[in-house]
């Protein structure tokens, strides 16, 4: 088991034959900590990722369903896009007000 000293940036730990003590500096030390706290962000980027993952793929819609089988919902009309167009296309819009 190391302990850190940062006052003198000395860790010391036990070894087979005494305290090993290791010599630092402060640039050194800054060095350590930066990519100790990327490191960290890394690990939680990627559990939050996993955890995120999760939820889509929970939400993901069925790939078999077929997307043909669309039926209009309640308090819609169909408005005609052109009146001069022999095609005669439409588009639906609603007739009720979002609750916004």
């Amino acid at each position: 088991m190391a302990i850190p000293n940062y006052t003198y940036l000395k860790p010391k730990m036990p070894g087979p034959g005494g305290v090993i003590t290791i010599s630092t500096s402060f640039q050194h030390a800054y060095e350590c900590e930066v990519e100790c706290c990327d490191h960290a962000a890394t690990i939680i980027s990627s559990e939050e990722l996993a955890a995120i993952r999760k939820e889509v793929t929970k939400e993901a819609p069925d790939p078999k369903k077929l997307t043909r089988s669309f039926e209009p919902v309640e308090g819609s009309k169909e408005v005609l896009i052109d009146l001069g167009s022999p095609e005669g296309k439409v588009v639906r819009i609603g007739t009720t007000p979002s609750p916004k």
